[in-house]
């Protein structure tokens, strides 16, 4: 069996599918991470439109997720998805060494990829991130997605900095959640048509697949995954007149989501229309009523429409 590594070595397609979902990190009422609801919401996410799971991101609260979590979650989703689909493990920190430590972890328990964001807090410069990034993909041999969210991070990975690193081997995509049309339009100019460029922005990812982006890091994809795949295959396929119409009927749950801090809202939501996945941990806190109200309704509306 080909493995991932020398598929992406050969693209032509989107290395990793159009529709990559960041999975929530479902806990128990105790709060501790709920392995089985981990292992079926991958399932059930496999079966409604997803192509990929990524898996302890900013959707999956990592930050609150101890080292030994993280793991135990790698491993369920592994188990979970049994080669069917890749899984990209979250494996990105503001330290160097400790997202070595995890990354090649992730490997080793059968991740086929990883997604590292930039370092956050301590603000590196340029050269800092280059020197950052390629270390983390020098120490595995599996493929990296670069995380570029620079409202969380506050920290842009500039345009010629991204070129710098889609030279190396491994790092053959980027999360681009920067949000800036015009950063996304310069970036597809200069980077090589090998690189994948995904939105990480459900709102942004039919004008930036029009741009030529190749899919989108999804949250909405919990809800509404298979709309979101029509909705790119006919974008890449230049058929704007069905994709601008499910766009539009998409909008509003995508807006919805993020009401407040995500996965605030889409944890209340998935609670009540697939099966508990907890409260988010603290700092975060449950979506307020009005909130999970707000995207089931907008939810309601794409369905019947």
């Amino acid at each position: 069996m080909q493995t991932l590594a020398a598929t992406v070595a050969a693209m032509t397609t989107p290395p990793f599918g159009s529709v990559l979902t960041a999975m929530v990190t479902p806990f128990d009422e105790a709060g501790a991470v709920d392995y089985q609801a981990t292992w079926d919401l991958a399932r059930m996410l496999l079966a409604s439109g997803t192509d990929g799971l990524v898996v302890c991101g900013t959707t999956g609260e990592a930050p609150t997720l101890s080292h030994d979590e993280k793991m135990g979650v790698f491993r369920t989703v592994v188990e979970a998805v049994g080669g069917r689909a890749p899984i990209i493990a979250g494996t990105g920190t503001y330290d160097t060494a400790a997202s070595i430590a995890l990354s090649r972890e992730a490997e080793d328990v059968g991740c086929d990829a990883i997604l590292a964001v930039t370092p956050y807090y301590n603000k590196p410069p340029q050269e800092g991130l280059v020197q950052h990034f390629t270390t983390i993909a020098d120490a595995v041999a599996i493929p990296m997605m670069v995380y570029n969210i620079p409202s969380r991070t506050s920290r842009l990975i500039e345009v010629e900095t991204m070129v710098r690193l889609s030279q190396h081997p491994r790092i053959v995509a980027t999360k681009d959640a920067v949000e800036d049309l015009d950063y996304t339009r310069r970036s597809l100019e200069d980077l090589d048509e090998s690189f994948a460029v995904y939105s990480g922005s459900d709102f942004m990812t039919l004008p930036m697949v029009e741009l030529g982006a190749v899919g989108v890091v999804s949250v909405a994809s919990h809800l509404v995954g298979e709309q979101i795949q029509q909705m790119i295959t006919a974008a890449r396929d230049k058929d704007l007149d069905t994709a601008q119409p499910i766009h539009d009927r998409l909008l509003p749950v995508f807006e919805a989501l993020f009401l407040e801090p995500n996965p605030m809202p889409l944890k209340g939501v998935l609670s009540q229309v697939w099966r508990s996945v907890g409260d988010p941990r603290l700092p975060l806190i449950p979506a307020s009523t009005g909130t999970v109200d707000a995207v089931k309704e907008a939810l309601a509306n794409a369905q019947n429409s």
